[in-house]
């Protein structure tokens, strides 16, 4: 048995080394090559950018208060429309206690002054009907009579408009009434009833009660990098597409290129600006006209993509840039020669043109009739 046993090792032993070398014998020959290959085609080459940024109203106003105090109503929502002078909130008024007790003596020291202007002019007007004053004195007691109701009608006013914020001569333009400034969509209004806002001055912005915008005159914002601004001029046209909204794009002008870069990312960028054309606008049942897709309004703020076509070539003859071979300044393409069974191929110079990552533009050195080797097919060894 013991016999036996090492004659059936010796053969598995003798086995796995015959099988290991007819193993390596095949795959140390020699595999043959094979290529793809292209048949020039006359094509439009276009080398295009993509630049990333937003959709924004061209022009975006802040509403704020004229006068500091508290939010008693709000007559607007944003996504409604407003036109000009229309009233979005009024403002109940919280008197400064300096100003109002400077207000009230206004008044009081007004009364006074109106009290003794009256007892003169009747003093005067008695003795004028005498023959003993002068028309020119008469005169002058009458005038500082209107002078003195004068200053009582300011006064009263002035205190209405400390205490409440509207007196009955301004009561059509009170300051405690919050009128857009411009035409346009109610963006946000960042207040509530009841909160307290502030009117702008030397110190602060103020508190912003609405943020209006014309959302019928929309542009890009986006920043193109310094290798590529150099190839854009203003009125450049683009294709904007938003994210959001794929079944919607627009064309757009370039309108502004940024004279200063700003650093992002280590990189230089340039602001741009592009105007949108808008060519469908339908009412949105609130009073406004907003440009929809499928897929509902545009909005401020949406993200877009803006396509740039840098560079163009029209019907040239081209190759796909992956049958290049490229030597320093020269370039070459292997022409397909021979049979099928047996081919061969010729190296040969062409000059290229415009590329758009793609395929390239052939100058010279090709014709359609040609065809040009491309890059080596790999071969799985499972399909041998």
């Amino acid at each position: 048995m013991k016999k036996y046993s090492k004659l059936i090792i010796a053969a598995i032993v003798a086995l796995i080394f015959i099988g290991t070398f007819v193993f390596l014998w095949q795959k140390s020959l020699p595999k043959e090559i094979f290529y793809s290959e292209f048949v020039p085609e006359t094509k439009d080459i276009m080398r295009t950018t993509i630049i990333t940024g937003n959709i924004e109203p061209r022009n975006e106003v802040s509403v704020k208060p004229q006068i500091s105090g508290i939010i008693a109503e709000l007559m607007k929502e944003p996504g409604q429309t407003v036109q000009t002078g229309e009233v979005i909130a009024r403002v109940k008024v919280i008197p400064d206690m300096g100003q109002l007790s400077s207000a009230e003596s206004r008044v009081r020291l007004s009364e006074i002054n109106l009290n003794q202007a009256e007892t003169d002019f009747k003093r005067t007007e008695s003795l004028h009907e005498q023959k003993l004053v002068s028309d020119e004195e008469f005169e002058k007691a009458r005038q500082q009579l209107r002078q003195a109701r004068e200053e009582k009608a300011a006064a009263d006013d002035a205190l209405q408009v400390v205490r409440d914020g509207i007196s009955k001569s301004n009561a059509s333009a009170s300051s405690t009434l919050i009128r857009s400034t411009i035409s346009g969509v109610i963006l946000d209004i960042p207040v509530k009833v009841g909160n307290s806002v502030i009117n702008s001055n030397t110190f602060n912005d103020g508190t912003t009660i609405a943020t209006v915008a014309n959302m019928q005159d929309l542009i890009f914002r986006g920043n193109i990098d310094e290798t590529e601004v150099g190839r854009l001029n203003i009125g450049t046209p683009m294709k904007i597409t938003i994210g959001a909204m794929q079944d919607l794009s627009f064309e757009a002008s370039l309108e502004y290129i940024s004279p200063k870069a700003t650093q992002s990312n280590g990189a230089n960028q340039f602001e741009i600006k592009a105007a949108i054309q808008l060519a469908s606008l339908k009412d949105n049942g609130m009073g406004n006209s907003v440009v929809y897709a499928s897929s509902g309004p545009i909005r401020s703020g949406y993200s877009a993509n803006a396509e740039i076509v840098l560079a163009e070539a029209k019907q040239v003859l081209s190759v796909p840039e992956s049958a290049i071979e490229f030597v320093g300044d020269s370039t070459f393409v292997n022409i397909v020669t021979g049979s099928a069974d047996k081919k061969q191929y010729e190296r040969r110079p062409v000059e290229t043109g415009l590329s758009d990552g793609v395929n390239i533009e052939i100058k010279k050195g090709l014709t359609l009739s040609d065809k040009v080797r491309g890059p080596q097919i790999i071969v799985d060894d499972q399909d041998d």
